[in-house]
């Protein structure tokens, strides 16, 4: 299909309501699941690092077949791949329903992962194929406004289904939803930009996936020996990944893309900016029960300050991403925001101040709301129609890595200081869980400022010359 087709309104409004129906269900799941984390802890008695693996395989899995996944939709579709990424997420989540023990609950963690990279990847490549270039930053603001609104929503239901319902209630929600993304994107019949020329590289997949999972279970178990070499080995595979996709005809990922100035940088601040953040509502889950006695719905609902604000904003951020002539003003402002509310949660104390945080979470939620749509609309116009299926891959890699580093950064700072002894029911331990808190942020916010200049230093090319009018 031509990719400089007009798209007629009635389409355009179908796709997007079905990406945004998808696009809400699994940020919904993830934060929902932060707020189930002293519940899991009680059922299945696991500490606070095994606590991390509820969020860290999901991020594995997802970063796993992020890359792989994107090349399918280029070659099979966008909608066969989203349709696909939302059947996996609704059987996994109603196995997850039942689980017996935590290893099944992360086995269909994993099953998620893989869901959700599907669903994100065609999805925003599905929208800036249907959407025109004057229109684009407010179709991908659209969505971002409802992943956020996942992620707004899903602290206060997430705290009251566990309240009062349980955490295995918490995968029945997403059901309703699914079937409201499938029943549109099936209502959807084009299927953009179908290249069925190309081929999957089934052996660049192979060695991209082992590279990916040495090097992500390395990071996630630090600081460990047998860790450090786990990365070691990882990164020389990804090496070798890179010269043999060099070499390919057909290769899994282009990396000529990578040619592209913005498309670069713009992905190296989306690293830093989710490498930054991400943990906050790990950390703050736990922080705000255990130190702060609240029940999960109460700490749902202090936490869903800062998305809610994303939400409310993202699309208005996306559509002036449309018209402000110097793209690099609002990621980098939002960037900044973000530093400042990361430094903040470094002088966290045992007891908590409870307007202290609100404050924090307010300057994430305009931070985040400033710096991902309009970060997003300069990836995506930065490279031609041919390359947008690896470049929403590459944006949603650089995001599920930049979540998966800090997790990693999260749980090493646990090992490093409190080892074994990482239960929070034990108030003796949290003068040491503040302490990890100090370290793993003092991390965090030097990703930030190396955010902030590379998002700055971005450039200003912002549109492909052989970009539809």
């Amino acid at each position: 299909m031509d990719a400089c087709v007009r798209y007629t309104p009635a389409a355009m409004k179908i796709a997007l309501i079905g990406c945004c129906a998808g696009a809400f269900i699994m940020p919904l799941l993830s934060t929902m699941m932060n707020l189930a984390l002293p519940s899991l802890d009680a059922e299945f008695h696991v500490g606070s690092k095994a606590l991390a693996h509820v969020n860290v395989t999901f991020l594995i899995a997802s970063v796993l077949t992020i890359v792989p996944v994107a090349r399918l939709s280029d070659i099979y579709g966008r909608k066969k791949i989203f349709i696909i990424g939302v059947v996996m997420t609704i059987i996994s989540g109603i196995i997850a329903t039942f689980s017996p023990t935590f290893e099944v609950l992360l086995i269909m963690r994993v099953i998620m992962g893989a869901g959700s990279a599907a669903i994100t990847v065609s999805c925003i490549a599905l929208l800036t194929d249907v959407y025109p270039f004057e229109r684009r930053g407010w179709a991908i603001g659209m969505q971002s406004t409802f992943v956020y609104l996942g992620i707004a929503l899903g602290p206060t239901l997430g705290g009251a289904i566990c309240e009062f319902l349980g955490w295995r209630y918490l995968f029945v929600f997403m059901m309703p939803l699914a079937i409201v993304s499938l029943f549109f994107l099936l209502k959807f019949k084009e299927e953009p930009v179908l290249d069925t020329k190309r081929r999957m590289d089934y052996r660049g997949s192979l060695v991209y996936g082992l590279s990916i999972l040495l090097t992500m279970y390395g990071v996630v178990n630090l600081p460990n020996v047998w860790a450090i070499c786990l990365i070691a080995i990882g990164l020389a595979i990804m090496v070798i990944f890179v010269k043999m996709m060099k070499r390919s005809e057909q290769p899994i990922l282009d990396v000529k893309v990578f040619k592209y100035k913005v498309f670069t940088r713009a992905c190296v601040a989306a690293f830093m900016n989710y490498g930054a953040s991400h943990s906050v509502a790990f950390f703050f889950a736990l922080y705000l029960q255990h130190m702060g006695g609240l029940t999960p719905f109460t700490a749902g609902a202090i936490m869903f300050i800062q998305p809610a604000i994303q939400a409310a904003l993202s699309a208005k951020t996306g559509s002036y991403s449309d018209r402000i002539k110097d793209k690099r003003i609002l990621p980098t402002t939002g960037m900044g925001l973000i530093a400042i509310g990361v430094f903040m949660i470094i002088f966290l104390k045992i007891t908590p101040n409870f307007y202290y945080i609100v404050v924090i979470l307010i300057l994430l939620g305009l931070g985040y709301a400033l710096f991902a749509a309009p970060n997003t609309n300069a990836v995506m116009s930065s490279v031609p129609p041919k390359n947008r299926g690896e470049a929403s891959g590459m944006i949603s890699f650089v995001r599920q890595v930049g979540m998966l580093t800090s997790m990693g950064i999260a749980t090493c700072a646990i090992v490093m200081i409190m080892g074994s002894k990482d239960s929070l029911f034990d108030p003796t331990t949290w003068e040491q869980f503040i302490q990890v808190i100090q370290v793993a942020f003092t991390i965090c916010f030097g990703m930030c400022i190396v955010g902030i200049i590379t998002s700055w230093f971005r450039g200003k090319d912002q549109r492909d010359p052989n970009e539809c009018p």
